[in-house]
């Protein structure tokens, strides 16, 4: 725990996305929506200047809009466009329904992450 008593790594972002870690491992903490879409996008896109493929880790995310999941599907198809990748890791069952309903899912590469045994 650091000294506002969260946990390191995972730590509850409260009402809006904290973007964890740099470099091609994404991590998004809190609620994604409408507000956050342009530091993820510039995320993003400042990622994939330097690695071929980026891994936006949906795990720490409850909450998402519609408008979210348009910046990651656009995104996806801007990194195809210049032959990168953009994966999006672990998204949380709601998430995971809103992408299949909105069939948003259908534009993004989703990767799943097993389950330690």
């Amino acid at each position: 725990m650091d000294e506002r008593g969260r946990t390191a790594g995972r730590r509850r972002a409260g009402n809006h996305v904290e973007i964890v870690g740099t470099g091609p491992r994404l991590e998004l903490v809190g609620d994604f929506d409408v507000r956050s879409t342009g530091r993820v996008r510039s995320a993003i896109d400042e990622a994939l200047v330097h690695h071929d493929r980026v891994v936006v880790d949906l795990a720490g995310v409850e909450n998402v809009d519609l408008t979210a999941l348009r910046v990651l599907a656009a995104a996806g198809r801007r990194a195809a466009r210049d032959g990168h990748h953009v994966l999006v890791a672990s998204p949380q069952p709601g998430v995971r329904r809103l992408m299949h309903l909105s069939h948003l899912a259908r534009l993004m590469e989703v990767e799943s992450v097993a389950s330690s045994a």
